[in-house]
């Protein structure tokens, strides 16, 4: 174990403060540019050193419209910016602050399209250079997930081995695999670790949504750092599932209508009001979809994750929904609820994030 304490870290969109912008927006008529987009993580960099936030994952769309098959007035911007990239590189360093990218869900290295893995490789090549020419080390990495099944799981699995073997030193030097929710669990990306020795980003919330293998966490936890090389501290996601109730907005059939104006009961999706003859929309109440991440995250659940994972090294990105707050709050509550984790983290004073939860609070009545 190095005695650096592990960082927590949050996702491109700063909410804590209003106005904050995490990349140019411009459309491309306004000829946005990389230059901008730096211009507002530089002021990002201030706030994080503000609220003693030491990691912090880009947008994907830092360089807006680089890799546009369509619009080849944006392809040199990552080169144009070269100084801008190498200055911001150095002020992350400074501050010790860990950046890294998460490519978005349209980059698949294991595409049956091999134009569209053509386009992901340029993509994931554009990420890695704007990281290469901030001069960082090797744990600023780019995450990206196996992608689709297209019909045929295994083959999908193995398609993804030549996607990678298409990629550039560059990328390949800085990608990391992370087991997703829904379609390859993490025997699958440990599957795929062994072919090709890719490093490995275990996701919390995904490996309970899919583990049809039935793998143990610790064991898990144990692989996934053990595939990272020597000398490169590893990084994990973390959220918590939502569990409200969801209120989703429909149009109400004919058929509902007319069923509205007979007093037998129907079979019928639970709703929130009663439908009426002349009701023209509904509210759906449907349960929680267990995928979806929370606002917050659940800090008796993450202490006790953090305690399964005791002696194991790894920073922690943050997928809740609310950012910098939900890290802010996680600080918090780890401080008063269990203060062993919190010894594990960078020592924070207290900012009273939480001061509107009083320490004597009434017990909740169902």
């Amino acid at each position: 174990m190095s005695e650096r304490p592990l960082r927590l870290g949050f996702p491109v969109k700063v909410m804590g403060r209003p106005g904050f912008k995490s990349n140019d927006t411009r459309r491309w008529q306004q000829n946005p540019h990389l230059k901008t987009s730096l211009e507002h993580v530089d002021t990002i960099l201030d706030y994080l050193v503000e609220t003693r936030i030491d990691m912090y994952r880009l947008s994907s769309d830092l360089a807006p419209y680089a890799t546009h098959p369509d619009m080849p007035q944006f392809h040199d911007m990552v080169a144009e910016s070269d100084a801008e990239l190498a200055a911001l590189g150095r002020k992350a360093k400074g501050l010790d602050i860990r950046l890294s990218f998460h490519p978005s869900q349209f980059v698949l290295l294991n595409s049956p399209d091999p134009e569209l893995t053509k386009k992901s490789i340029w993509d994931l090549s554009s990420q890695a250079e704007m990281l290469d020419r901030m001069e960082l080390g090797p744990e600023a990495v780019m995450v990206t997930h196996v992608g689709g099944v297209y019909d045929d799981h295994d083959a999908s699995r193995a398609r993804w081995l030549e996607g990678y073997a298409q990629c550039p030193e560059h990328v390949r030097r800085r990608l990391v695999l992370e087991n997703d929710d829904l379609r390859f669990s993490a025997a699958d990306v440990l599957w795929i670790h062994e072919r090709c020795g890719v490093p490995l980003i275990f996701d919390y919330q995904h490996f309970w949504c899919l583990n049809p293998e039935r793998l143990e966490l610790r064991t898990v936890l144990e692989r996934v750092m053990a595939s990272w090389p020597d000398g490169v501290r590893p990084k994990i996601h973390f959220s918590s599932p939502r569990t409200e109730m969801r209120e989703i907005k429909r149009k109400v059939s004919d058929k509902e209508r007319e069923a509205a104006k007979s007093a037998a009961p129907a079979k019928r999706a639970l709703t929130k009001d009663v439908i009426k003859p002349t009701s023209r929309l509904k509210t759906v109440l449907l349960p929680p979809v267990w995928t979806g991440h929370a606002d917050y995250v659940n800090p008796f659940e993450f202490a006790t994750f953090m305690r399964t994972a005791q002696d194991l090294e790894f920073d922690v990105m943050l997928e809740a929904k609310t950012k910098d707050l939900a890290l802010q709050r996680l600080r918090s509550d780890l401080r008063r609820y269990a203060p062993d984790v919190a010894g594990q983290f960078a020592a924070v004073e207290d900012t009273g994030t939480d001061e509107d939860v009083p320490a004597e609070a009434e017990a909740e009545v169902d």
